[in-house]
């Protein structure tokens, strides 16, 4: 068993492996008790916690990074631009840094590469209709443009994207003055995606896994209990173990200590069992269900380059 690793970004900077997801729930109540497990999880050892403006939660981060007592330059904070908030980067940039009560985020992403309009406290604002309010611009190329310019402020140490494609990174490093550091995707053992990480490996950008584990449909499966078996140790360890093993982060969400202190001690798999795990893909997405529409958020799936 190994503690966790850490993964060096493209620009130098240290990012540990195995961060925790911190999507708080819909509720303002719910947002607000996430301050308790972000807490039990930095005293249990976690340093790399993962939010999102949209989350509702930087606010109970920032309490609960300030009551740890542990050092600001020992924690590593990821936190995300809201897709309605693509033609406000550095403002938005701001009211993160504002809510979390920080002098600086350690990684920053653009969260969807497309633009919904801009509503106040509204992470996917819809029309009438009940169709999403989806914008032509400003293109991802033109956001993340703005993006860059945030690592002039000396507030951020890297930056990245998530829910891109290889498609849309062809189109965005084009442009991009800065190669992402990082790109934050579905990534799960049904969910494999191996033209995506091997792509992103090419290019110097560090796949990390949200949904890392893939719920119980894929901690279920008998190729999975059994490698639990063999290592002595919770189905979920093992999937995080294969994340590791292939260079892909992970940001499993758990509100419960004796799991989030699983979930950072993992096991070295043989390679044959990393195989093994891989050939469970079947390109299976728990986010990413189309409508009626056939789009996703409003998004084609020709646009998402899925």
């Amino acid at each position: 068993m190994s503690s966790v690793p850490f993964f060096t970004l493209n620009n130098g900077v240290k990012m540990p492996a195995i961060g925790l997801g911190g999507w708080g729930g819909e509720t303002p109540h719910e947002q607000e008790a996430a301050r308790a497990w972000f807490l039990t999880a930095l005293q249990s050892g976690y340093r790399h916690v993962d939010v999102a403006q949209i989350y509702g939660t930087e606010e109970s981060l920032g309490k609960a990074a300030r009551e740890s007592g542990i050092p600001r330059e020992e924690l590593f904070i990821t936190t995300k631009l809201p897709s309605g908030h693509h033609s406000r980067v550095a403002e938005s940039f701001q009211e993160s840094l504002d809510n979390l009560g920080l002098d600086y985020i350690d990684l920053y992403l653009v969260h969807f590469p497309f633009p919904f309009a801009y509503e106040k406290g509204v992470a996917f604002p819809k029309n009438p209709d009940g169709s999403f309010k989806v914008l032509d611009s400003p293109s991802f190329v033109h956001v993340w443009a703005d993006v860059e310019k945030l690592l002039d402020t000396g507030k951020v140490r890297a930056i990245g994207v998530s829910n891109f494609s290889v498609k849309n990174l062809d189109i965005l490093l084009k442009s991009a003055k800065v190669i992402p550091a990082v790109n934050q995707v579905e990534l799960h053992p049904y969910l494999a995606q191996p033209d995506l990480v091997e792509y992103c490996r090419n290019k110097g950008i560090v796949v990390t896994a949200y949904t890392p584990t893939g719920y119980q449909n894929v901690l279920t499966n008998p190729t999975i209990t059994d490698l639990a078996d063999k290592y002595g140790v919770s189905p979920a360890q093992i999937v995080l173990a294969w994340h590791v093993a292939r260079g892909v982060g992970a940001v499993p969400k758990s509100s419960n200590e004796e799991r989030q202190k699983q979930n950072i001690t993992l096991p070295t798999l043989a390679k044959a069992d990393v195989a093994k795990i891989t050939a469970l893909d079947r390109g299976e997405r728990i986010f990413g269900t189309l409508d009626e529409n056939g789009t996703f958020l409003g998004v084609t799936p020709e646009q998402l380059g899925w």
